[in-house]
């Protein structure tokens, strides 16, 4: 898990860091902050940019399963 300097590496800091906020704080932080995220980009950007993204979205998953069935 760590080298041999005995340093953590990047990724071993953010899964230590993540690990400990969720025994602290619980489901229900990652909950509220998700739900404030959604509220800000929804007031940012309005329901055309849903439109969009949505669009984008649907367009990509087409078009990878044209690719798997060798169209």
């Amino acid at each position: 898990m760590q080298n041999n300097k005995g340093q953590m590496t990047v990724q071993e800091a953010g899964r230590k860091g993540g690990r400990s906020t969720s025994e602290k704080h619980g489901p229900e932080f990652y909950q509220q902050i998700g739900r404030k995220g959604g509220e800000t980009t929804s007031e940012k950007h309005g329901p055309d940019f849903y439109h969009e993204i949505g669009t984008k979205g649907g367009h990509k998953v087409r078009d990878l399963i044209n690719r798997g069935k060798g169209m």
